[in-house]
């Protein structure tokens, strides 16, 4: 996995170079989005791994797929990650991407796992919270796992804070173990 984000890394940046060149940050969004899932598709993912295709016939066919959800640059980014055999990539390219974006955007996207369905003032507590903390705008998904019994663990980035009851009875656990 680290392999293929280190082959991703320049790829996302070249995107993100160019998206923000453009101002097309959301479109190239969707793109890389819809070209992911193509790749993701388990007919789709044999024949990018076969070697019966030539770079050229596999483009075409990617190309032929997406149809017009790809603009101009966006065919051209599918071309060359062809000719590079480089489209088994391309979710780690959308993953990074997404990233490099947020950060250039200032935002962050935080995740809530709580026990319970949390109330409005809950979530902008949260987000009202981590934004003093972390210094960007914050936008938050949240769901509910009644297994973590009570609290909520909250995942921004690299920022991990769990308050569950199960995170805090495994570290007293831990603690009187040791």
């Amino acid at each position: 996995m680290a392999e293929k984000t280190t082959i991703a890394r320049p790829y996302a940046q070249a995107v993100l170079a160019l998206a923000k060149e453009q101002n097309a940050l959301q479109q190239w969004s969707e793109m890389l989005q819809f070209a992911a899932a193509v790749t993701a598709d388990e007919e789709m993912a044999a024949i990018i791994a076969s070697p019966r295709l030539s770079s050229e016939q596999l483009a075409g066919l990617f190309l032929d797929i997406c149809g017009d959800k790809l603009n101009e640059h966006g065919k051209n980014m599918i071309r060359v990650l062809a000719e590079n055999d480089r489209l088994d990539v391309l979710a780690e390219i959308t993953v990074l991407f997404e990233i490099e974006r947020a950060l250039s955007e200032g935002t962050i996207e935080a995740q809530v796992v709580s026990a319970v369905e949390l109330n409005d003032a809950q979530k902008s507590g949260i987000t009202e919270s981590l934004k003093k903390r972390l210094g960007r705008d914050v936008t938050l998904n949240c769901s509910v796992d009644a297994s973590i019994v009570g609290g909520a663990i909250i995942r921004a980035g690299d920022v991990v804070i769990d308050g569950s009851v199960t995170g805090k009875l495994a570290k007293l656990a831990t603690a009187l173990n040791h």
